[in-house]
Formats: C-alpha cells, structure tokens, sequence
C-alpha cells in the first residue's frame, strides 16, 4: 500500500529529529545512518527515499535553525539611521532570550560546534560560510548608514564594528553552549551588548570628560 503524504513527512519527521539526537550524543563525524535508522524506528531505506546521504540529512537539520546573524539582520533595517544601532542590539539581545528559552536551537548549534568538517562533511561548513558573507555585508551596510550620518563613534569603522559584534555573539554562544552554561547567556550577554553599543555611538559634546 502507498503511504499517503502526511505518513512520508511523519516519517521524515521522525529521522530528523532521531538525527539531532543521535549526532547530539555521538557528534557527527561518529553517527552512521544505522545509527539514525535504529533511534528513528525505520530502516535505512527508508532514510534514503527522504535523504540522499548523512550530508544532505545533517543539511537539513542546519536549515531548521537560523544562526545568530541571521536572526539579527533578517528583520527591517530601512529605518532612520539614528534608529539602527537601537535596532542591532535589540535584536542581538532577543536572539540571546530565544537561543536561552529554545531547547531545539541549543542542541543544533552545540552538533555544529562539536562538528569536525571533513571532506564528507564540507558541504555544511561551505553553507555556513556562505552565509556568514552575506550577512556580514548586510551588517557592514548597517553600520555604514550609522556612520555616514554621525551615529557611529569615529574610533570604529563600520567593519570593525561588525567584527566585534559578531565576535562578541560567536564567543558568548559558543562559550555557553559547550562550558556547561556557568552565566545567564541573556541578562549577562544584554549586559555586554549594553556596553559595546555605547562604545560605538560617539559621545555627545556636551559630556563631562571624567579625569
């Protein structure tokens, strides 16, 4: 009898999710399909009729989550330029609440943490990287719009200022997710966000210089 649709994506469903454990558990590099097929209750053909290979299905399970900068740079930036800082850490900082409150998110991000890219595997880190570029293009345009209407202190540059806020996100995430999460990843990242947004608005003319 042939499965009806909803019965394939139940299934497939069900591969996906037996596949973020399995490689949870035992990391990429060292999870076989039989592995996968074993947690997920189906056989391995069943694996291939959805997934050509364990690249394509780990894949998949890199497209179900965004990554930081994504999530950060993905919303409305055509907004007044004095707006687009305020924009860039409130969106920095309610990533940080989601990936903290998202169980799902963690375990994604920690298997591509721990992933080793080798040759099988060099497909998802071209993906990533791929995206990493083009966001950061978006970012450096963000930050240019801030600079060139004097909302950027002139001790960054629109690329260093992407730098450090990607290195900041990349640092605390990785720093939570693979050290036993030993600090609040949300108030104590909001907190860092707070201080590195106020070094990169300049300071009024007006402002008592402390000596």
């Amino acid at each position: 009898m042939r499965r009806t649709k909803a019965e394939a994506e139940e299934t497939r469903n069900s591969i996906l999710d037996a596949a973020e454990r399995v490689f949870f558990e035992k990391g990429v590099s060292n999870a076989s399909l039989d592995d996968v097929a074993k947690a997920a209750g189906v056989t391995r053909g069943a694996i291939y009729w959805h997934f050509s290979n364990k690249t394509d299905l780990f894949l998949e399970l890199y497209n179900s989550v965004t990554l930081p900068v994504e999530d950060m740079i993905a919303r409305d930036l055509e907004q007044p330029a004095a707006d687009v800082l305020c924009h860039i850490e409130k969106s920095a900082g309610d990533w940080l609440d989601e990936l903290a409150e998202d169980e799902h998110r963690q375990r994604i991000f920690t298997i591509l943490l721990r992933c080793a890219y080798g040759d099988e595997l060099l497909p998802v880190l071209e993906k990533q990287q791929e995206v990493d570029d083009r966001h950061t293009v978006m970012l450096d345009s963000a930050f240019d719009r801030a600079k060139s209407e004097g909302f950027l202190s002139s001790n960054w540059t629109p690329q260093s200022a992407t730098k450090a806020l990607r290195w900041m996100m990349e640092g605390l995430c990785s720093e939570w997710l693979l050290f036993g999460r030993r600090f609040d990843l949300a108030a104590e990242g909001k907190e860092g966000l707070k201080r590195l947004f106020n070094s990169f608005r300049p300071v009024p003319a007006n402002a008592e210089v402390s000596i």
